[in-house]
């Protein structure tokens, strides 16, 4: 019979595989990766788990996380105010962010549209999108365009759709990213879905 695992060790354990994409094989290892780790390495884990609770807050304009009550982005006078593009996660406005193509603001939903796990508009930070666009009709300084940038998964599909349907009123236009074939991709490894949407985004050379 295996040897049980001393307290420490399995609430490590248990607490690594809690989180996503972590089955109880990876727990395991990153739990004896630290056993075996120099000291500082582990403290400096610690401190910066500790960090990240502490420090760290959603803005309280567009919800993306933030050291201060407003983010760096909301609170840049050369960022384009009358342009918002809307995302699911926080980790999708740096992947935007890394392209420096986008040169407006942002509006983090933290989640999807899902019927099926229970997560419907009010879980998410869609009431906040649309008392911005208000908020910015009656000013006289209505958003000329919302991009809505939610992944192209049954999940995200819904999400742009609600989105779409009420923000038109509210909005100069409503726009979605395009969805098509990745650079560097074969045709004959696509999936239906993927070909169609690449046919319906053709444009012109």
């Amino acid at each position: 019979m295996a040897a049980p695992l001393i307290e420490p060790v399995a609430r490590l354990i248990e607490a690594f595989a809690r989180l996503p994409g972590v089955g109880p094989k990876t727990a395991s290892r990153l739990t004896f990766h630290i056993l075996r780790a120099p000291e500082t390495e582990a403290r400096a884990l610690a401190a910066a788990l500790i960090a990240v609770r502490e420090q760290v807050v959603f803005c309280e304009r567009c919800f993306n996380i933030s050291d201060q009550p407003v983010c760096a982005i909301c609170s840049d006078p050369r960022r384009d105010a009358t342009r918002v593009c809307v995302v699911e996660e926080p980790l999708d406005v740096l992947a935007l962010e890394r392209t420096s193509e986008f040169k407006g603001l942002y509006h983090v939903l933290h989640g999807a549209i899902s019927p099926i796990d229970g997560v419907g508009p009010d879980r998410l930070k869609i009431r906040q999108l649309f008392e911005r666009a208000e908020e910015a009709q009656r000013s006289g300084e209505r958003f000329e365009e919302v991009v809505i940038a939610t992944n192209p998964t049954l999940e995200g599909e819904a999400t742009a759709m609600y989105l779409a349907e009420r923000l038109e009123p509210l909005v100069g236009s409503v726009t979605r990213i395009a969805r098509g074939l990745p650079v560097g991709g074969d045709l004959e490894y696509a999936d239906e879905v993927t070909l169609i949407r690449a046919l319906q985004g053709r444009r012109a050379i």
